[in-house]
């Protein structure tokens, strides 16, 4: 029984029940109450029982305005029931109009309301594109209706926009964003022209990243060539409150069901291909491949396990002789990680220093190659060995505050003075540093430290800092004189080269210096000191100790 009919109800079981106890009392009254004065009295008070009950009975909600607001309520109690259409009852309309319509406009903005945060929970604010949630869930929609037919995912993210946030601000940085769905929207419309395929799906997943869905393909030629098309649409210049903008889209390019056969896995091969994109140079696409993936898998697998390598004792230094081109003495030394890793043995650095920088990881290693600097040179010192040792250190330990402190703590507490230590910074390293970190190492060389640039010819050196940094020596990258003995072209770049670092007073160090005919061509282009197989291998500590005993040895016979 709902509401109303119960109120109904229990207003005619009132109203019963006044009649009764009116007509009880009065029998009683006349049958036993015999004096006319007291009958009068009990007349008196049968009647205003009467009139009592009746007004009662009156006030209970039997009335057209009660009904009315019964069934107003009856309408309210419906939107538990996910009623939020039907309009408000007739008889409340009749008795109530202003009401009524007050319940109608209640309604409709409660409706506007749902609908607006639906809204705003499926598409973004910014550019009106569907968002992630609502992206993958269309998605999965149109991909599982494929019925084996391929589809594509584009996965895009804009190039130099954060420097767009930071120099204009965010709004300006949401405008260009709106310009760039625009320009997107534009490009899947030319895609559809009068084609029955289903529509493309194009949303904005965050920040500056879209991802585009083609529910169907012809082939690989087909989306490689819209997403050169995207390229080029983003890359031409916007004019942005009288700026002009130029940035760029990295794209990354995953088919199905050759690259995954669901949105999430189609969707993780064409970020990792967006990011090969980007580190090609941007402003460009990618398309997801087995190598891919395989890298990322590795990369995985060695970021788990330089969580403990350091514990595990799996890391070591090897020792490389360094040669003077002129005296051929042992000048130097220079420390090189190994990863003794447990399933593929040793590994260079090269393999996963880049990691470790990027996980945070290399704080960690970068302490342990300092103490293990510091301990062999402490033990060098007990036998006499008088030789500088080089070791890297990474852009990522500059970063932390405490880290010229614990340098000299780590060289101090082993007694080692520090004219026995040389730091290497990468080209790239060195240009970045902040004057801050340019005055510590100044200071460090102020006490006796040797500081040098390593892989020089790789980075983008400016060269007025060059000149003002506090430096020893500058060591060729490998690549830089690969060729020289075969390629003109190679010996005409080294010797500008060699000729500039002895503009600023440096020594020059070739790395990787493979066979005496390089070694012969670097020592007649005025090249100092060569490291390389043409003069010493790496070396554990042990084997170098006796290399260099016997090499001293023989010196002192000579």
């Amino acid at each position: 029984m709902n509401d109303g009919n119960a109120q109904k109800f229990s207003n005619v079981l009132l109203s019963g029940a006044a009649g009764v106890a009116s007509f009880v009392f009065s029998l009683v009254a006349f049958l036993y109450i015999t004096e006319l004065d007291t009958q009068i009295v009990a007349s008196l008070v049968a009647g205003t029982f009467c009139l009592l009950i009746s007004y009662v009975a009156s006030e209970r909600p039997n009335s057209e305005s009660a009904r009315s607001l019964t069934a107003l309520a009856e309408r309210l109690l419906a939107v538990e029931e996910g009623d939020l259409t039907s309009p408000a009852p007739a008889i409340l309309r009749e008795s109530n109009p202003k009401l009524a319509a007050a319940v109608d406009t209640l309604f409709e903005e409660v409706r506007a309301s749902i609908e607006n945060a639906h809204a705003l929970g499926m598409y973004d604010p910014v550019t009106s594109l569907p968002n992630r949630l609502h992206f993958r869930s269309e998605a999965d929609k149109l991909l599982s209706t494929a019925n084996g037919s391929r589809s594509a995912m584009l996965f895009i993210d804009l190039d130099r926009f954060k420097a767009v946030n930071d120099c204009l601000g965010h709004a300006r940085g949401d405008q260009l964003l709106v310009m760039v769905a625009n320009r997107l929207r534009v490009v899947v419309t030319a895609e559809i022209g009068d084609s029955q395929l289903p529509r493309p799906l194009l949303a904005r997943l965050a920040g500056d990243e879209f991802t585009m869905f083609f529910p169907q393909i012809e082939g690989l030629a087909e989306i490689e060539m819209i997403a050169r098309r995207i390229a080029l649409a983003v890359s031409e210049s916007f004019e942005l409150q009288g700026h002009s903008i130029d940035i760029g889209a990295s794209i990354g390019v995953a088919v199905s069901p050759d690259h995954g056969s669901t949105v999430e896995s189609l969707m993780r091969a064409a970020d990792l291909a967006m990011y090969r994109a980007k580190a090609r140079g941007g402003g460009q696409h990618c398309l997801f491949s087995d190598e891919l993936a395989k890298e990322h898998q590795l990369r995985i697998e060695t970021e788990n396990a330089l969580t403990d390598v350091v514990p595990r004792g799996q890391l070591r230094l090897v020792l490389q002789p360094q040669m003077s081109l002129t005296t051929g003495e042992t000048t130097g030394v220079e420390a090189l990680l190994r990863w003794l890793h447990p399933r593929d043995g040793v590994r260079a650095p090269s393999t996963f220093i880049s990691i470790a920088e990027q996980t945070g990881m290399i704080g960690e290693i970068g302490d342990w190659v300092m103490d293990q600097v510091a301990l062999i040179l402490s033990g060098w010192r007990r036998q006499g060995i008088d030789r500088r040792l080089a070791f890297n250190i990474s852009p990522r330990q500059l970063d932390r505050i405490d880290f010229f402190t614990r340098l000299r703590h780590a060289f101090a507490a082993q007694d080692v003075p520090l004219s026995m230590v040389e730091l290497e910074f990468t080209e790239t390293a060195a240009m970045q540093c902040s004057e801050h970190e340019l005055a510590e190492i100044a200071a460090l060389r102020a006490e006796g430290a040797s500081i040098a640039i390593d892989d020089f010819g790789t980075g983008y050196s400016n060269l007025a800092r060059l000149r003002s940094m506090p430096l020893d020596r500058v060591k060729l990258d490998q690549q830089l004189i690969a060729d020289i003995e075969t390629s003109e072209k190679a010996r005409v770049v080294v010797q500008a080269v060699v000729h500039l670092i002895k503009g600023i007073d440096c020594e020059i160090v070739a790395e990787s210096v493979e066979n005496s005919a390089q070694a012969d061509i670097l020592r007649a282009m005025g090249c100092d000191t060569v490291q390389g197989y043409v003069f010493a291998e790496p070396m554990y500590e042990d084997d170098f100790e006796a290399w260099i005993s016997n090499a001293d040895g023989r010196r002192s016979v000579a």
